[in-house]
């Protein structure tokens, strides 16, 4: 990526995404970064931004849409972290979606997505609904699911993110 000015933009929930903003941080140059934070408070002027957004509904968050759809003439690489994660083929749906906020005088420069730990909360919720005698079939799923979420992103994830920051 050579010596052009570049930001960290990311919206995280739970910290992952900013475990993989970190990351991106630890390998590029610190004297040519301009802007490291949250995307709802960016004014990004870089010439290349690392936009990092956690998944909801199958889609950036709103911080991160918002800041998306107001970006021209930029270099954008996205990253993200999703609770329903594993599946490739899952990612591409969510990424495909995110891409739909960006406007064509952009260029993507590439993509990274991961699975990354939910809160508690979302846990409790379905054995709640376990006690439901009609519940929904797809709990003991999404139970499972949720426990391999636990440790993403891991060091294998944030390996794999800085490789592709650097290809």
């Amino acid at each position: 990526m050579g010596k052009e000015r570049y930001s960290i933009l990311f919206s995280s929930m739970t910290g992952n995404t900013k475990e993989l903003a970190d990351a991106i941080r630890e390998i590029l140059p610190e004297e040519t970064l301009d802007y490291f934070g949250l995307c709802k408070d960016a004014d990004p002027q870089s010439e290349i931004l690392y936009i990092g957004f956690w998944t909801d509904k199958g889609t950036a968050d709103e911080a991160t849409t918002t800041l998306l759809k107001s970006l021209r003439n930029k270099k954008i690489f996205l990253f993200g972290t999703a609770g329903f994660g594993g599946s490739e083929e899952y990612y591409q749906k969510v990424l495909h979606n995110v891409r739909e906020n960006i406007d064509p005088s952009n260029q993507i420069v590439g993509e990274y997505m991961c699975q990354g730990k939910m809160p508690m909360a979302m846990r409790e919720r379905y054995v709640k609904m376990k006690e439901d005698p009609n519940h929904k079939p797809n709990l003991d799923m999404l139970i499972e699911n949720f426990d391999r979420a636990l440790s993403h992103p891991d060091k294998a994830d944030l390996e794999k993110l800085q490789k592709s920051v650097l290809r």
